[in-house]
């Protein structure tokens, strides 16, 4: 009997050092877990990723910030302003270490960046500033000069005469900096004389859509009597230049845009679409992760100015956009890598090409 309960002790012995061995793998397995998560986690909020522009700034994003060896959790609002309210109070519950913004309506973001100021999540404003909140740095182009580039194109082209101001997004503050600068060139022509606008309006949701229907109708008000359209970016410029064809009037119009969008280049290439504001994403997107990192460690970020966005003067890290029309797409866009040649002249005749780079 005494043999037995020795035994049975013995056993309860090895029981508990069994037990105790497990206890002790299992804490280490959950500590190697946290580890794993210990490396930066992005959240991206893109405003609308049906526009082919925000697919390519998200892709090179992304890359980037693996590169820098970050995770990003990236959503889309699809146009929608409480969407993206919506999705940025998910991403901060999901434990994000910094928030990027691609912001719908730049005036709709203050309570989900006061949620992220609370929480001490840094936030970044990707190309469309955030106003009247507290965020800790603006990436993008210089907005203003982008404006200024179509108008001084369009006056090199059409100096005197008709001229309709097609803007963009109301809700997008980037559309009335792109005016401001397209304003600082024209205003002194309307003052002389030389340039009379016929209309002005803007576009809801930068849809092409909605400039097809506004530039029918301008048209229909001015007999057809226009002889240039400040276009704020190549969605508005593609509806205007379909209103323009229903006419027989396409590539008779100088046309401005931006954003170099594949359909917009191949109109520039065919000669309906006058010029287009590049802004090399690739720089913009990487620029972005790369002051996202920095934000997550802890870092200051190297602005190069400032921008006041109604509650405080905000780090501007500011960009140079590149102007582009048919005598440069080969050695802008396409010698970039950001359109191939065979995409850009898919409707022109081989024979009518220009060289191909090599």
């Amino acid at each position: 009997m005494n043999r037995v309960k020795g035994i049975l002790s013995i056993l309860f012995v090895v029981s508990l050092i069994f037990m105790a061995a497990c206890g002790q793998a299992a804490n280490n397995g959950s500590n190697d877990s946290d580890n794993s998560d210990d490396g930066i986690k992005i959240g991206l909020s893109v405003s609308d990723l049906t526009l082919e522009r925000w697919q390519h700034d998200r892709d090179f994003f992304v890359d980037k910030a693996e590169e820098l060896g970050a995770e990003v959790l990236v959503q889309s609002a699809d146009g929608e302003d409480e969407k993206q309210l919506s999705q940025i109070e998910n991403m901060l519950s999901q434990g994000i270490d910094v928030l990027v913004i691609i912001a719908n309506n730049s005036d709709a973001l203050t309570p989900v960046v006061e949620q992220a100021n609370r929480e001490d999540v840094p936030v970044v404003a990707y190309d469309r500033l955030i106003n009247n909140a507290d965020i800790d740095a603006y990436v993008s182009f210089d907005n203003e000069r982008v404006g200024e580039m179509q108008a001084e194109y369009l006056v090199e082209k059409v100096p005197a005469g008709k001229y309709f101001l097609l803007g963009g997004a109301p809700t997008d503050n980037n559309a009335h900096m792109f005016r401001d600068g397209q304003m600082n060139v024209l205003q002194p022509l309307i003052d002389s004389g030389d340039i009379e606008v016929v209309g002005d309006q803007w576009a809801d949701g930068w849809s092409a859509e909605n400039a097809l229907s506004i530039i029918e109708n301008a048209l229909t008000a001015n007999d057809n009597n226009i002889d240039a359209i400040v276009a704020s970016n190549d969605s508005t410029a593609g509806g205007a230049i379909q209103a323009l064809a229903a006419q027989n009037l396409a590539g008779e119009v100088a046309v401005s845009g931006q954003d170099a969008d594949i359909a917009a280049v191949q109109r520039i290439a065919e000669g309906t679409q006058s010029m287009t504001v590049y802004k090399p994403i690739k720089d913009i997107a990487r620029k972005n992760a790369e002051v996202a990192v920095q934000l997550a460690n802890g870092e200051e970020v190297d602005a190069s100015s400032t921008v006041n966005n109604g509650l405080e003067d905000v780090p501007f890290i500011k960009l140079d956009p590149i102007k582009v029309d048919k005598s440069n797409l080969v050695d802008t866009v396409i010698t970039d890598g950001f359109h191939s040649y065979e995409d850009v002249y898919k409707n022109i005749p081989e024979d009518e090409r220009p060289e191909k780079p090599e």
